[in-house]
């Protein structure tokens, strides 16, 4: 949140207003016991006394649990205490002694509040002094001198504080800065170790942020900074600290916070802007340190980037039982890979001409799991790269075999790639140590890239993009439609085949009209040279519109189900009508599998 003052945390206010609480307490219990006079009442004043030790010590054991708010009611009941001893002393001369511990309200909350509270604060101790000391029979002039001093010393103090502070607050937002941040984590994993409580750390991101500075001035970039400031600040409370940790990165401390939780507030957060943004998110482990923590969050952040921006990722400091148990099955080897036809609808005739592959397995710790939720798990655990590298491997090998049952034909295997590991340097380079490990065909591989994975336009991606293509690889955009579109990246992206989502192919009904963009995708895809495979296809009449639309390729229940592939054999060579027996040499194929032109080969798909 906006700092009034970087000293405003909660074990530094524990300790000095619980400091001030036992110190007052004190002087109050020894001043009571030896002061002479029978005026007032001298019990009362001695439990006001004792109220004020029992709260001061109350202050020092529990104070850094409470939260921000309950300071201000500390702070109060000091000003209420101080009135009650002094009206109630047993000498005149005592009382005026007394009325001096408005100082200690004013000096209390000059250091951590806001200015307007500060003014609260200070208002209520003058009119309690000004009306008290000339409740003693004084004259009513007698209580501006301690008034004044109160006045005097929080203005002071406030004012030295805010100084002394400065160093720790951003300028432009308010917010603490870098180093303010710093002091902040620290404090809050020293209070973590000792309540034995939970923390998390946030970094954010503005994306192409450099562009509003370039195009539209750093003026204009300042507007925005301090709009989304603003913005987040308003949703979050006291105790989560918010931070412009330099240049345009946030950074955000959420005390007794698990990952899920601060996944779902920085959610939250990302939608209440309009800006896009990136967010990393971790959680600390005891015997970490703040740079540690703050290292494995960037790295989350880093993450985000080079998977798409506008995204949150996790880089955990412990690992679900999901993604243990998936661990253990990567190292194992006993995930399934199954295959799914896809099949040609030109001619009239449907014949397959490739298969993808699909990942699946049944989790005894969440058996509910979904492949995309397998996938997530995969990449914020740091567990993408082996597993794609477990599914590319054993999808050639599995594609080999049917090749050597159908080795007069030319068979194409789909095969889906992480963001994650596409922004990988070396990316390119695996694959084609994969290939040459299994003999597979480069001029065979599909490799299927979600288009929100794209939408990164990251530099990397699109150089393995290339490199891959130009060994004979094809790209295929899959879900094409349900992300970032446009024709300008569409024409430049390094792709070869849209497979277009299932939504769009579901909406397909006999009741109603074909969706309209449909023929516009498949118009479309004339224009570009580019294939285009229509996915999600389940029935005989979804088929027949997108054959009358143009759609040369199709994959979907209709044509069968995902397969492990010693079923597929089976299955492909008992229906004759989808593929046929390997020919021998010299016999002219018409039932059996044929091939996606390779645009290397001066087919379809460019450069």
């Amino acid at each position: 949140m906006r700092a009034a003052s970087a000293l405003a945390t909660a074990m530094v206010m524990a300790r000095t207003t619980g400091a001030f609480y036992v110190m007052g307490g004190v002087l109050g219990l020894v001043i009571t016991a030896v002061a002479p006079g029978d005026e007032g009442n001298r019990p009362l004043v001695g439990a006001a006394a004792l109220v004020a030790l029992l709260l001061g010590v109350s202050l020092l054991i529990w104070g850094p649990r409470m939260p921000h708010s309950v300071h201000h009611v500390y702070v109060a009941m000091a000003t209420v205490l101080v009135t009650v001893a002094v009206h109630w002393f047993p000498n005149t001369v005592g009382a005026i002694s007394l009325a001096a511990f408005y100082v200690f309200v004013a000096c209390d909350a000059a250091i951590f509040f806001a200015y307007k509270w500060l003014g609260a604060h200070v208002l209520f101790a003058v009119v309690c002094c000004l009306w008290v000391v000339p409740s003693r029979g004084l004259p009513w002039w007698s209580g501006l001198i301690p008034a004044g001093i109160t006045v005097g010393v929080g203005i002071v103090v406030g004012i030295l504080t805010r100084m002394a502070s400065d160093a720790d607050i951003d300028v432009l937002t308010g917010l603490l800065n870098r180093r303010g941040f710093d002091r902040a984590l620290a404090n809050a994993i020293a209070h973590a170790q000792r309540a034995d409580q939970s923390l998390s750390l946030v970094l954010v991101d503005l994306d192409r942020f450099q562009k509003i500075n370039d195009h539209l001035g750093h003026r204009a970039g300042d507007a925005v900074l301090q709009r989304v400031a603003d913005t987040w600040a308003k949703l979050l409370t006291p105790e989560q600290r918010l931070a412009r940790y330099g240049g345009d990165a946030f950074a955000l401390l959420l005390p007794n916070s698990t990952e899920q939780a601060a996944i779902l507030l920085t959610e939250q957060l990302r939608a209440a802007v309009t800006t896009g943004c990136s967010a990393g998110v971790t959680s600390w482990q005891p015997g970490e340190s703040g740079s540690l923590l703050v290292s494995r969050a960037d790295v989350g952040l880093y993450r985000a980037k080079q998977a798409g921006r506008n995204r949150t990722v996790l880089e955990s400091s412990r690992q679900l039982p999901l993604a243990v148990e998936l661990r253990e099955a990567i190292d194992r080897g006993t995930l399934d890979v199954q295959y799914q036809p896809i099949v040609s609808l030109s001619d009239g005739d449907t014949r397959a001409v490739g298969v993808e592959a699909q990942l699946r397995w049944s989790s005894h710790a969440q058996p509910e799991v979904t492949t995309e939720g397998l996938i997530r798990v995969a990449e914020e655990y740091d567990l993408i790269s082996d597993l794609d590298e477990l599914v590319l491997r054993r999808a050639c090998a599995d594609a080999a075999r049917l090749q050597e049952t159908f080795e007069q034909l030319d068979l194409t295997l789909n095969v889906n790639v992480s963001g994650l590991e596409l922004a990988e340097s070396d990316y390119a380079d695996r694959v084609s140590g994969i290939l040459a490990d299994t003999g597979w065909s480069a001029d065979q591989l599909v490799l299927e890239v979600t288009e929100s994975d794209i939408a990164a336009e990251s530099e990397t991606a699109v150089a393995n993009l290339h490199k891959l293509r130009e060994r004979g690889v094809r790209i295929a955009i899959d879900d094409f439609g349900t992300g970032y579109s446009s024709l300008s990246r569409l024409a430049n992206l390094p792709s070869d085949i849209l497979k277009v989502d299932q939504s769009f192919v579901a909406a397909i009904r006999s009741d109603s009209p074909a969706p309209p963009l449909l023929g516009v995708i498949a118009a479309l895809s004339k224009s570009l040279d580019l294939q285009v495979i229509a996915e999600g296809v389940e029935t005989e009449y979804q088929a027949a519109v997108l054959t009358e639309l143009g759609f040369a390729l199709a994959q979907g229940y209709h044509y069968g189900d995902s397969h492990p592939v010693s079923e597929l054999i089976s299955d492909l060579n008992e229906r004759p009508g989808l593929v046929g027996a390997a020919r021998t040499e010299g016999e002219v194929d018409t039932t059996g599998w044929i091939p996606i032109d390779n645009p290397l080969d001066g087919g379809l798909g460019r450069e």
